[in-house]
């Protein structure tokens, strides 16, 4: 993990790097519209534990179109693959 002191995940470095820049927040805003859209059609709702994902991330040249995003739990899609262990891969 990129943000990492002592084995944490150091929440202030990850926002003043990363949650903070234009890019980031765009990108959050397209997510909310999404979930917002998706609970119009019955799909989800907020607080129901699920997020939009995206079926081909941004970084691979993924877009916002509502044919890209698919609704997954929040714990599968915040997280690392990971080994048996529990360690990333």
């Amino acid at each position: 993990m990129p943000y990492m002191t002592d084995g944490k995940r150091d929440y202030k470095k990850q926002n003043e790097k990363v949650d903070s820049k234009p890019e980031a927040r765009k990108h959050r805003a397209e997510n909310v519209k999404q979930n917002r859209e998706l609970a119009k059609k019955g799909l989800g709702h907020k607080g129901d534990g699920m997020d939009v994902a995206h079926v081909r991330p941004f970084s691979k040249g993924g877009g916002p179109s509502p044919s890209n995003t698919k609704l997954v739990p929040a714990s599968k899609n915040r997280s690392f693959k990971r080994n048996p262990d529990g360690s990333m891969k």
